[in-house]
């Protein structure tokens, strides 16, 4: 294994010769001791010549040997000689290897840090590691702030799973906007034996902001300075990471590593494998202080315990003062303070090998950290330019990335096999819901489906959006699977206030998407499009989970309930403020219908006023919406009375009416009993009749639906009749629970779908 060092090699070979070759060596000399299938005793007696079995051939034979066994013991002698002197040898034997190239054996003893002053027993000696305990748990400190590091934690946390054997715990110093995103992400991924708390980081901005910083990673990027203070005080050691971290291997390798410090060791990390601190880069280049090449401090093992006692804080700061003096800031933020410290106090520091941190910036010696990629643990994408940095291997380190990056995370949902998990009570809950449901159902699946915690990341890209003062602001909402990212641009442009999408995507699908988005003019120019991944899980389109989930993540106070595959008219979004105030939406419990209309040509020149759409309409270029295949749907609207409004009215809910409506952000949600195709909407418009919701058709707007293939789970409600069966039985049981929540009025729902 790459982390067993070339001295352990040899005292392991060592050690197993001294157990085989005597073995191998009796084992040869008694199976020479038969003849004939019979055992020969070698008794001195039965070897003098005079013995009936003695011949000159056996003499010789039995000299030969003799020999041998006098060269083996010979042997013996010399290796156990060798074992004594590798068991004894002080520390201070290592003293004298200052060999400055990186290797797979390098450890903290092996550089020319060591003339600086690092004590003796900062080396890379070969006794015997202790192994971490089985349940033992692993504490992994992250300071992530913003929405693309939230999206950076999601590939470092997936490679750490995939090879983890130990509980994890995970302390994640966040901002606002990542604690949002990754609380949810982790209540929904529900992964076993892994804890997770957060840590305010704007609240240790103060503690940090008093030092000029033009690192890329900002105030945050010197938050790992303080980490002896946020985290727990019985917390004793800790392993913090960057987020543009990828793991090749089990951290709890990392973690054993712990065992090795001694001394006044607190400190372990990687030297630096640029010449950055050798102030060599360019004329006039003058970084901070450090120990030779320094270390790098995107992976660090920090002893909490010891550091507190040390007084860590008083300590860093000092140093920080006294240096800002003369360098003014910082180039590299944390990593020039713990440098400079450590330059001053280099008894701090155990050397990891650098294996353990492979930094892939360019101009880096990061090639000599290993003989083969396969060897690797760490991989560190520590160059602003990330996956386009050059390295020769650089397309094997991308590989692996892109691997983790788009691995299915809900494959790592196992459990850890004999380490029990905290007892968690959604997880519970989920599991008494479960098991009260009937598996000989033959609605199982679909009953199931409602309650499959889906893994959620919101704000997948990012959002900066100040709802308008006037509190008349409308966001858009709406759904999508992969087969409809062609809508969004064209959305874009229609709509110019807020969306809000639900995403049903796969991990690798969510990439596509990333890719497609930031190659997009149109989508990057927005800020104000919240995109919210829902991953995909079970064999059903969890229509009214995306609805719900698009929902819950707006800022404004009304939000228009619209499909991907329509377009808004030109306008609507100002049109619906205006309305809004008009119809006292804030102080009244109404639902603002936006007439639905369809074409079935791929290319629309697109009405821009109702005067333009109502003359398409009378040429057979528009239609009202679903008109030849679900009349029902849209038929209250009552379009003929909409072709000559002029002022909104209202209309009464009727049987499987399914119309597109404005409402508060405090309407009910969609009932997630329904996936797939038929009755989403249809059930979530008869909640809000039930609830006393005023239908008023709105008599300048109208959306337009744009053609497109048929989704496959309405080509599986036209070819399975047990998808219809199954439906009818789930509208069934939502009427009934209409009736025992709402009572004698809700009974007009059960009549008017008998008589439909």
């Amino acid at each position: 294994m790459l982390g067993i060092c070339r001295g352990r090699r040899k005292f392991l070979a060592a050690s197993l010769t001294l157990l085989f070759v005597p073995a191998f060596t009796w084992i040869y000399l008694f199976s020479g001791s038969f003849e004939d299938g019979k055992a020969v005793s070698l008794s001195p007696i039965e070897s003098q010549p005079h013995s009936p079995h003695y011949t000159a051939s056996n003499q010789r034979e039995r000299e030969s040997l003799e020999i041998r066994m006098r060269e083996v013991e010979e042997e013996n002698r010399a290796l156990r000689k060798q074992l004594s002197l590798a068991q004894s040898r002080s520390p201070t034997h290592h003293r004298g290897n200052h060999s400055k190239t990186y290797s797979m054996e390098e450890g903290t003893g092996d550089s020319e840090s060591l003339r600086a002053g690092i004590v003796a027993g900062n080396s890379s000696e070969c006794g015997q590691q202790p192994a971490v305990e089985k349940c033992e748990t692993i504490h992994v400190a992250i300071v992530c702030a913003g929405y693309n590091a939230s999206r950076d934690v999601v590939t470092l946390v997936k490679s750490v799973l995939f090879h983890r054997r130990n509980p994890l715990h995970f302390h994640l110093i966040a901002d606002a906007i990542a604690k949002q995103i990754l609380a949810t992400l982790f209540q929904t991924w529900m992964v076993p034996a892994v804890r997770i708390d957060f840590y305010d980081a704007d609240e240790l901005k103060s503690e940090v902001s008093w030092i000029p910083n033009k690192h890329y990673s900002g105030i945050y990027g010197l938050m790992k300075l303080v980490l002896t203070k946020t985290l727990p005080s019985n917390l004793e050691r800790v392993i913090v990471l960057d987020t543009d971290i990828t793991f090749a291997t089990d951290i709890a390798e990392l973690w054993a590593v712990f065992h090795k410090f001694k001394g006044q060791q607190v400190l372990g990390l990687v030297e630096n494998q640029s010449d950055w601190y050798l102030g060599n880069l360019w004329k006039n280049h003058r970084p901070w202080p450090a120990l030779g090449r320094g270390y790098n401090t995107g992976v660090i093992l920090l002893l909490l315990d010891k550091l507190r006692k040390m007084k860590w804080e008083q300590m860093w700061r000092l140093t920080a003062e006294r240096e800002l003096m003369s360098m003014l800031s910082t180039s590299l933020a944390d990593q020039d303070i713990f440098n400079a410290v450590i330059k001053q106090n280099p008894f701090l520091v155990y050397q990891l090998p650098c294996f353990w941190n492979v930094q892939l910036s360019d101009h880096t010696r990061s090639e000599q950290c290993y003989r083969d990629v396969s060897d690797l643990k760490v991989i560190h994408w520590n160059s602003p330019k990330k996956l386009r940095v050059k390295n020769k291997h650089v397309e094997f380190f991308r590989n692996l990335y892109l691997t983790f990056l788009e691995y299915d995370g809900n494959l790592l949902r196992r459990e850890l096999f004999g380490c029990p998990s905290e007892a968690d009570v959604n997880s519970e809950n989920l599991q008494k819901q479960l098991s009260e449901l009937d598996e000989d159902d033959l609605c199982y699946e679909f009953r199931r489906e409602r309650f499959t915690v889906h893994r959620t990341h919101l704000y997948f890209l990012h959002y900066e959006y100040e709802p308008a003062s006037d509190n008349t602001d409308v966001t858009l909402v709406a759904q999508l699977s992969m087969d409809r990212l062609q809508m969004l641009e064209a959305i874009c442009k229609h709509w110019e206030g807020p969306i809000s999408l639900a995403l049903y995507l796969s991990d690798a699908e969510a990439q596509q998407f990333l890719r497609y988005a930031q190659g997009s003019e149109v989508l990057m120019s927005r800020r104000n499009v919240g995109y919210h991944i829902v991953y995909k899980e079970g064999q059903f389109y969890p229509v009214n989970l995306l609805r719900n989930v698009a929902m819950k993540h707006i800022s404004t106070p009304y939000m228009f309930l619209s499909d991907i595959d329509f377009l808004p008219m030109y306008g609507l979004y100002e049109y619906l403020r205006k309305s809004v105030i008009q119809l006292d939406l804030a102080n009244t419990k109404k639902a603002l219908i936006v007439p639905a209309f369809e074409t079935l040509r791929y290319r629309l020149s697109f009405p821009k006023s109702k005067a333009e759409l109502l003359s398409m309409l009378d040429m057979g270029t528009l239609f009202t919406f679903r008109y030849h295949v679900w009349t029902k749907g849209h038929a209250p609207t009552n379009f003929a009375k909409w072709r000559t409004a002029t002022t909104p009215y209202q209309v009464e809910w009727e049987a499987d009416f399914e119309p597109y409506v404005v409402v508060r952000r405090d309407c009910p949600e969609y009932d997630r009993r329904f996936v797939g195709f038929g009755w989403n909407k249809v059930a979530h418009i008869m909640e809000l009749d039930a609830q006393e919701y005023e239908f008023i058709v709105l008599p300048n707007a109208y959306m337009i639906h744009m053609p497109h293939a048929p989704s496959f789970d309405i080509t599986k409600f036209r070819s399975n009749k047990q998808y219809r069966i199954c439906l009818k039985t789930l509208k069934e049981e939502f009427q009934q629970d209409m009736s025992r929540r709402y009572g004698f009025a809700a009974l007009k729902y059960l009549t008017a779908e008998n008589n439909s």
